[in-house]
């Protein structure tokens, strides 16, 4: 009998709690109900709501073509009126060097000035900033003064943020039982990344006493949601069954679900479960595409069961798993 490589499931916080921690999200934008005409002729008089408006028009191509230029130039003459909306976001057109050179230090001269403010996006981009060291000096205890700032006024990202602050240790005090009380706070809007991370401490017992059926329920929610790291934890509780009933045809499904989208641990499971005929037929070939796709993607454990499975194909079948995969790689790379 053929052995192939087993290994636990990826539960870890350094697999599962930096998600989304570098998000910058744009400000929202309200549209009156009057036509372009009657935006622009407001704008051009010098109305620093309505010069936002048709800034975030040109940005999203909403009424207008979009064009990063124009919104910039919209963005900076409501900015400079002290427009906070405005601020932020012309703090996220620098940030990204849409229509106008990339200058983190600018993105965080403005996000500051609508912080400031107390506009909640802008304190969270705040914080993004200092938790990456980007435009200002890496600050752990400024990204979590910003992200409570945010967070206490209902912003789920950085709720989601400060909730990884806390679990991890950084710029605070390390305190799961803190964590989880900022990801309930994030979950109950909905938030996909805390649903996870809610899940992930339910499964380790930390913060909150260890409950595998609420793991795999807050795993679900998340995963249900598209999130790869969910949909590929989901899978480990179904193979494990650990939450659940164990289920192998529920494990490759979600498996799968993760694995295109380029989640590489889901990726190896997948190679393994084809390679064992766990859950769905055993086929060798499409076990050492995903195994080639995963170790493309830097899995160790996938070169060696790719290996494996290399011995048990024909020529042809391998000429024609390596093409196959060679697609797949492209298509399923880590992160897309």
């Amino acid at each position: 009998m053929i052995e192939f490589i087993a290994r636990t499931r990826c539960k870890s916080y350094a697999c599962l709690l930096f998600l989304s921690l570098g998000l910058l999200q744009p400000g929202s934008y309200t549209h009156a109900a009057q036509d372009l005409t009657a935006i622009q002729r407001m704008a051009e008089h010098g109305d620093a709501q309505a010069q936002f408006n048709l800034g975030a028009m040109y940005d999203n191509g909403e009424g207008v073509a979009q064009d990063a230029k124009q919104a910039v130039a919209w963005y900076r003459k409501a900015a400079e009126q002290g427009h906070a909306g405005a601020q932020s976001n012309l703090g996220a057109m620098y940030t990204k060097g849409e229509g106008v050179a990339q200058d983190l230090k600018q993105a965080v001269a403005w996000f500051r000035k609508a912080a400031d403010q107390g506009h909640a996006v802008a304190q969270f981009n705040l914080g993004v900033m200092y938790t990456k060291g980007k435009g200002v000096a890496q600050d752990a205890k400024q990204a979590v003064a910003w992200y409570r700032k945010a967070a206490e006024q209902g912003h789920a990202g950085a709720q989601f943020n400060l909730g990884v602050m806390y679990a991890n240790g950084e710029g605070v005090a390390q305190n799961a039982k803190q964590a989880v009380a900022w990801y309930r706070k994030a979950v109950e809007q909905g938030y996909a990344a805390a649903q996870l991370n809610l899940g992930a401490m339910y499964a380790k017992g930390e913060g909150v006493a260890q409950d595998l059926k609420q793991a795999v329920a807050w795993y679900r929610k998340a995963a249900e949601q598209g999130h790869a790291v969910a949909q590929s934890n989901l899978g480990g509780m179904y193979a494990n069954g650990e939450g659940v009933a164990q289920d192998l045809k529920q494990a490759v499904a979600w498996y799968r679900k993760a694995a295109e989208q380029g989640m590489v641990d889901a990726q190896y499971s997948l190679g393994l479960e084809y390679a064992k005929g766990e859950g769905i037929a055993q086929d060798y070939k499409q076990a050492y595409i995903w195994a080639s796709v995963a170790a493309a993607n830097g899995d160790s454990d996938a070169k060696k069961l790719r290996d494996i499975v290399s011995k048990l194909l024909s020529q042809s079948e391998l000429t024609e798993a390596q093409q196959i995969a060679g697609r797949y790689f492209e298509i399923y790379q880590a992160g897309s």
